[in-house]
C-alpha cells in the first residue's frame, strides 16, 4: 500500500510546487500519457462550455491552459485537475444575464466581465484561506448539492434547444422554452436537428459501449469531418467560426467593469458553488488514491487557478471530475500531467484553429446535453431518499430552485435550504434520560436499554448539542419536560454536559433560570462534565454561583457519590430529628 505524501510544514504554509516534491523519473512516461489524455478529453468541453455563458469558444481553451499551470505551481494535490465546469458556467451565465442586457450583448464585454469575476473568485479563495474558512466547502450538504446540480443540469439541457434545432429560444425556465419551441416548430432547421440527434446518439453509444476513446472526442472529430465533406455551413448549419490566432496575454480585463454589488454577489455565488463542488471532487478522488485533502490548502490552488484565468482572458474554474478521472485512470502521478495537457492545448490553439472553426454548433449542443444528463445523479438521489426523507425534501427544493426562479436564486435557495436544515438539526438536539444497569458500570440511555433503572431520588439526563440563542428556549422547555417526568421524591436533577461544546450568553441565562426555578420547587439542578470553555462562560455569567459549586461535578459518577453522601446526611438528620421529637414527647 502506497504511503500518502505528507507535506512539510513550509509547504503547508505556502504550497509552491508541492505536488512535484519527491518526483520520480519513472513517472514521466505515465504523466505524459495522462497529460495528452486530459487534453483530448478536455478539448470538447473547453470549446462547448463557454456557449453556456455566451462566451466565445477560445475562452474555454484559455481556461484550460493558464489555470492548469497555476494549479500545478500552487495546488497541493498531485492528481487533481482544474478546468471549466458546467455548473460554474451556468451560475456565471446567470450573473452575466442579470446585468443590463445592452451592456452584455457584446461578446468582448461579456468576456471582460467573466474575467473580472474570475479574479474576484480568486481573491475570495485567498481571503478564505487567510481566515482558514476551508470548512465553508461543507456548508452546502451533499444531498442539497446533488439536488442543485440536478436542477442546473436540467437548465443546461433546456438551454441546448436552440443550438440543436436552429430556433432562437427566448423563454427561460424549464417548461416555457419547450412551449416556445412547439409554437415555432415550422422554423426548425432540420439538418441542424438531424446532426444534433446523430451526435447525441453517438455520445450515448460511446458511453454504453465504454469505448477507449471518449465520446466527446469522437463527436468533435466526426462532426468536423462531416462539416468539411458536406459543407454544413453552406447548408445553413452554424459552425464555431474563426478562432483568434496566437495565445492570450497577461493583462487586466479590459472593458467596463461590473457594478460593485454584482461583482461581489456574483463572485460569492460562483465561489460557493465552485469551491463546494471542487472539494467534493477532490475528496472523492482523494479517497480512491489515498491522498489526504485539506480544504484550506486547496483554497490556495483554486485561488491561483482563478487568478490565472482572470489575467489570461478566461472565466472562473474549479476541479474537473472528468479530467481528474482520466488523469488517474491513465496513471498520472503528479501535476506534470497538467503541464503536459496545457502544452497540448497550446499546440491545438496554435495549429488546429482552421480545423476547429468547422466544428458545428449542434455538435456542441449535443456535448452539453450529454454532459447535463450525466450530471443528474439519480443513484445519489435514491440513496438520499432511502436514508432520510427530510434531506431528500431539501434536495428537491435545491433542484427546483434553479428551474423555477433562476440559477442565482437557486444558489440562494440552496444556501437557505442548507441553513434551514442546519438550524432544524441544531434547534432540536437529541436528549436522553440516563439510568443504571444492575451489576454493570456506567450510565445508559433508558430508551435504548430497557433493563436500565433510574437512581431513586436522582434524575440524570444528557443533552447532545450546543446551547445557543436559537435553541435555548427549546432546550429549556425540554428540561422542564424531563423534570416533570421524574418519579415523586426526586431531589436532584443533573445534566450530563459532556457533549455540549458551546454555550452562549442566552444559553447561560436559560440554565440560570432553570436552576432558580427548580430550587423554588425543591429540586436541585446540577451539571456534570462541563468543558473548559462553557464552564468559564457560566462562571463569568454568574450561573455557577446560582447553581452552587457543590452541584458542579467532574462526571456522573462524581454526581452519584455526592448524591449518596447527601442522602446519607439527610437520613442522619431525619433520624436525629425524630429522636429529639420522641424525647420531647417522653418528657411531656
Amino acid at each position: 500500500m502506497a504511503v500518502p505524501h505528507i507535506p512539510s510544514s513550509a509547504s503547508r504554509r505556502w504550497p509552491i510546487l508541492q505536488s512535484l516534491q519527491g518526483y520520480r523519473q519513472g513517472w514521466i512516461g505515465t504523466d505524459v500519457s495522462a497529460g495528452l489524455a486530459i487534453a483530448a478529453v478536455g478539448l470538447p468541453s473547453a470549446i462547448a462550455y463557454p456557449a453556456i455563458a455566451g462566451l466565445p469558444p477560445q475562452t474555454g481553451l484559455y481556461a484550460s491552459i493558464a489555470p492548469l499551470v497555476a494549479y500545478a505551481i500552487f495546488g497541493p494535490s498531485r492528481r487533481l485537475v482544474v478546468g471549466p465546469d458546467a455548473a460554474t458556467m451556468t451560475v456565471l451565465a446567470a450573473i452575466l444575464g442579470s446585468v443590463a442586457v445592452q451592456s452584455t450583448d457584446d461578446a468582448g464585454t461579456r468576456l471582460a466581465m467573466a474575467a473580472q469575476l474570475a479574479l474576484a473568485v480568486g481573491l475570495m479563495c485567498f481571503l478564505a484561506r487567510a481566515l482558514r474558512l476551508g470548512l465553508i466547502a461543507s456548508f452546502l450538504s451533499r444531498p442539497i448539492l446533488v439536488g442543485f446540480f440536478a436542477g442546473i443540469s436540467l437548465s443546461i439541457l433546456v438551454g441546448q434547444l436552440g443550438r440543436m434545432t436552429g430556433v432562437k429560444i427566448e423563454a427561460d425556465g424549464l417548461l416555457p422554452p419547450l412551449a416556445e419551441l412547439m409554437t415555432k416548430a415550422e422554423f426548425i432547421h432540420w439538418p441542424t436537428l438531424v446532426l444534433a440527434i446523430t451526435m447525441f446518439a453517438l455520445l450515448q453509444g460511446a458511453r454504453y459501449m465504454r469505448l477507449p476513446v471518449p465520446g466527446s472526442v469522437i463527436v468533435v472529430v466526426v462532426s468536423v469531418l462531416l462539416s468539411f465533406v458536406l459543407d454544413l455551413q453552406g447548408r445553413g448549419v452554424a459552425i464555431v467560426g474563426d478562432l483568434p490566432e496566437g495565445l492570450p496575454t497577461f493583462a487586466l480585463p479590459s472593458g467596463p467593469w461590473l457594478p460593485l454589488e454584482a461583482l461581489v454577489l456574483g463572485s460569492s455565488a460562483i465561489f460557493l458553488v465552485s469551491f463546494g463542488a471542487g472539494i467534493i471532487t477532490a475528496r472523492s478522488f482523494g479517497a480512491q488514491t489515498g491522498e489526504p485533502v485539506d480544504a484550506n490548502r486547496e483554497l490556495v490552488g483554486f485561488g491561483a487557478a482563478n487568478m490565472a484565468a482572470g489575467f489570461f482572458g478566461a472565466f472562473p474554474v474549479t476541479a474537473s471530475d472528468s479530467r481528474t478521472a482520466v488523469n488517474i485512470s491513465v496513471g498520472g502521478q503528479s501535476q506534470i500531467s497538467s503541464l503536459v495537457a496545457a502544452g497540448a492545448l497550446i499546440a491545438t490553439l496554435l495549429f488546429l484553429g482552421p480545423a476547429l472553426r468547422l466544428l458545428p454548433i449542434p455538435a456542441l449542443g449535443a456535448i452539453l446535453a450529454s454532459t447535463a444528463i450525466g450530471m443528474i445523479d439519480l443513484a445519489a438521489l435514491r440513496r438520499v431518499w432511502s436514508i432520510s426523507r427530510m434531506e431528500f425534501a431539501f434536495a428537491l427544493i435545491a433542484l427546483l430552485g434553479p428551474l423555477s426562479l433562476g440559477v442565482l436564486q437557486g444558489v440562494a435557495i440552496a444556501v437557505g435550504a442548507s441553513l434551514v436544515h442546519l438550524l432544524r438539526r441544531t434547534m432540536h438536539p437529541n436528549d436522553a434520560i440516563l439510568g443504571r444497569i444492575p451489576d454493570r458500570a456506567g450510565f445508559y440511555k433508558m430508551h435504548r436499554f430497557p433493563q436500565a433503572r433510574p437512581v431513586p431520588g436522582l434524575g440524570l439526563f444528557v443533552i447532545q448539542g450546543s446551547i445557543l440563542f436559537f435553541n435555548a428556549e427549546v432546550i429549556q422547555n425540554r428540561i422542564r419536560e424531563i423534570a416533570a417526568t421524574q418519579p415523586q421524591g426526586t431531589r436532584w436533577l443533573v445534566m450530563d454536559a459532556g457533549v455540549i461544546s458551546q454555550i452562549d450568553t442566552t444559553g447561560a441565562e436559560m440554565l440560570g433560570e432553570i436552576a432558580d426555578e427548580f430550587a423554588g420547587a425543591g429540586l436541585r439542578f446540577g451539571l456534570a462534565e462541563l468543558h473548559a470553555e462553557p464552564r468559564e462562560l457560566l462562571r463569568r455569567a454568574g450561573v455557577l454561583d446560582r447553581i452552587g459549586a457543590e452541584m458542579i461535578f467532574d462526571d456522573l459518577e462524581d454526581a452519584l457519590r455526592a448524591f449518596g453522601a447527601d442522602q446519607a446526611n439527610q437520613s442522619g438528620e431525619d433520624k436525629s430529628h425524630g429522636q429529639e421529637i420522641e424525647k420531647a414527647e417522653a418528657q411531656g
